[in-house]
């Protein structure tokens, strides 16, 4: 199956943004725990808190912000998830290693598509689940069950 972009639609870059109530502990989460890039951060930007994430070689962000007094966000789900697509099981097993070290335990699925292929879950400060899957979808296909 071939994918094309739409013509009328010339993005240079994508970028997904969700709240927190807990900026500090989201981002260093993100930045240390996970070891995502961090391409920018700001404090008090009319009213905002936020930090911007970025993956290497490609135009698409993560954005992080806290707003309010206090902070409210909505209440996680278990199918709103970042879902990271990593270069096989070694991959998924250094990512896992490096936050279990750091005190995250991984959690359970709701859908069991993750866990039957050999993705594992971790929640975030606020809720929200971090799968790391081990595979790169698009490149090739998930692994059997």
């Amino acid at each position: 199956m071939t994918h094309t972009w739409p013509g009328h639609l010339d993005a240079g870059a994508v970028r997904f943004a969700r709240p927190t109530a807990r900026y500090d502990a989201v981002l260093h989460f993100y930045r240390d725990d996970l070891g995502l890039p961090l391409l920018g951060a700001w404090r008090g930007h009319a009213g905002y808190d936020g930090a911007l994430f970025g993956l290497p070689g490609a135009p698409v962000h993560l954005e992080i912000t806290q707003h309010g007094s206090p902070p409210r966000v909505p209440e996680p789900h278990p199918e709103n998830q970042l879902v990271l697509y990593l270069r096989g099981p070694a991959a998924v097993a250094a990512a896992t290693d490096r936050l279990t070290a750091r005190g995250h335990t991984p959690v359970a699925a709701a859908n069991p598509y993750w866990p039957e292929r050999g993705a594992v879950l971790f929640s975030d400060p606020d809720g929200w689940l971090v799968v790391l899957a081990p595979w790169v979808f698009g490149e090739e296909p998930p692994p059997s069950v």
